[in-house]
């Protein structure tokens, strides 16, 4: 092993820590920190805004080849925000991600020697859209943007890496408060930015229409058409092309039952088929129901999740979603295996200190999609401390263990049949 570097060590560190103590510092130096980089200019805010993440991620398989990765970096999203004329504003993004301590698989550094952490150290225009609001109820975006549909599942911007997942698309979003609260969000995908820095072409209409139900929840439909360009040299991308049709009812926020406790719901149903340059002909559905219990703002959540499998390239996939937050953080599943998935799950959210400190545990049982072959559990921890509006600091642990059937054959995994631990410390300013 590469003896620690303690230059990096150092400014990694200093990042930390300029977290964890800034809220020593008084209100006044933020005070005029937003102060400076919020301006009122014809009648609507412009701003340039800023975010510095800074995190340690640890990655270890008990088995195979791959050595244990570490990866310290430090991300950096610098944007200008217009103000608003006659409707008309636009943004501009710069992100950049350094590498402090490169002993890991960023998909691009080439050490594939050791096991993989998806942040590459790259820069990159991140965003640079123009958006109009000048008929009432409705925003049309076009440019480089980012795009989260409901929770993320099917279309998000994989949020939780260091680099985040953009699109080059039309967004016209539709807010009509006085009619059942529909919110319709309709687009045109042309082209992705992986939070890998890899460019995808693809031909995607994406339809999101979202109805508030009174005090009981929203019902939502969707239907998302991935085309992936024709191009010999990235085949597995292109089999990723799909059609989903969907109808979605949940309570996020918990329905009071009394003063002190309420209550939450989600079910889903998805149904998925090859399209466009599509190759292989395949039906799949996807499951997704949970129910859960608020007492004193304690949650305590139980649900099923299911994408149907049937051999290879026949399984219900989310290439555009952010995969981190189902089956688990541990990673394992973020490609469905051949044989499709279950995973039933729960998870309990306590928050302390008036809300500032969240702590969540999560536990996962894993199976293929008809409940007969045994892919391992899981357990998950986190906790997530504010400070004030602008700065946080984070502790994430997950620990996977493979199950008897992890490694059968077909499974279409790309894990070998070993027990998983990953270790995350993270801190952040954001204006």
């Amino acid at each position: 092993m590469q003896k620690p570097n303690n230059k990096k060590l150092y400014l990694s560190g200093l990042a930390l820590s300029t977290v964890i103590f800034s809220q020593s510092a008084s209100s006044g130096i933020t005070k005029d920190i937003e102060d400076a980089l919020n301006f009122y200019h014809y009648g609507n805010d412009g701003a340039i805004t800023f975010d510095l993440n800074y995190r340690w991620e640890n990655f270890n398989e008990d088995a195979g080849p791959r050595r244990t990765a570490n990866g310290n970096t430090a991300r950096l999203r610098l944007g200008y925000l217009t103000p608003k004329i006659s409707g008309f504003q636009g943004f501009v993004e710069y992100e950049g991600l350094s590498a402090l301590e490169g002993d890991y698989n960023s998909t691009r550094n080439r050490n594939t020697g050791f096991s993989t952490i998806a942040d590459p150290a790259l820069n990159e225009l991140n965003r640079f859209w123009i958006s109009y609001t000048g008929i009432a109820d409705n925003e049309f975006k076009l440019g480089r943007q980012r795009i989260k549909l409901d929770d993320d599942r099917f279309i998000g911007n994989v949020g939780w890496r260091q680099l985040e997942q953009t699109f080059d698309a039309f967004l016209w979003t539709h807010n009509n408060q006085t009619l059942f609260g529909l919110v319709a969000k309709v687009g045109y995908i042309d082209s992705i930015q992986t939070f890998t820095g890899i460019t995808q072409d693809i031909e995607a209409p994406i339809l999101n229409i979202n109805y508030k139900l009174g005090d009981y929840g929203n019902l939502i439909g969707y239907g998302y058409w991935l085309n992936y360009n024709n191009d010999p040299t990235a085949a597995a991308v292109v089999e990723q092309s799909s059609q989903t049709y969907g109808i979605r009812a949940v309570a996020t926020t918990p329905i009071p039952i009394n003063e002190n406790f309420g209550y939450t719901y989600l079910a889903e149903y998805g149904r998925q088929t090859e399209y466009g340059n599509g190759r292989t002909p395949y039906e799949a559905d996807r499951y997704y129901v949970g129910a859960g219990l608020s007492a004193y703002k304690v949650q305590l959540q139980g649900a099923v999740e299911q994408l149907g499998g049937n051999g290879v390239n026949k399984h219900f996939d989310t290439p555009l979603g952010t995969n981190h937050a189902f089956q688990g953080w541990a990673d394992v599943f973020l490609i469905t295996p051949n044989n499709g998935i279950r995973d039933v799950f729960t998870t309990l959210s306590i928050p302390l200190l008036k809300g500032e400190l969240l702590l969540t545990g999560v536990y996962h049982e894993y199976f293929d999609d008809s409940g007969r072959l045994d892919f391992g559990s899981e357990w998950n921890f986190q906790a997530v401390k504010k400070f004030g509006k602008h700065y946080s600091i984070l502790a994430k642990y997950a620990t996977y263990n493979a199950g008897k059937d992890r490694a059968f054959p077909g499974a279409g995994v790309n894990f070998a049949d070993t027990d998983i631990q990953r270790l995350w410390l993270q801190g952040n300013i954001n204006f």
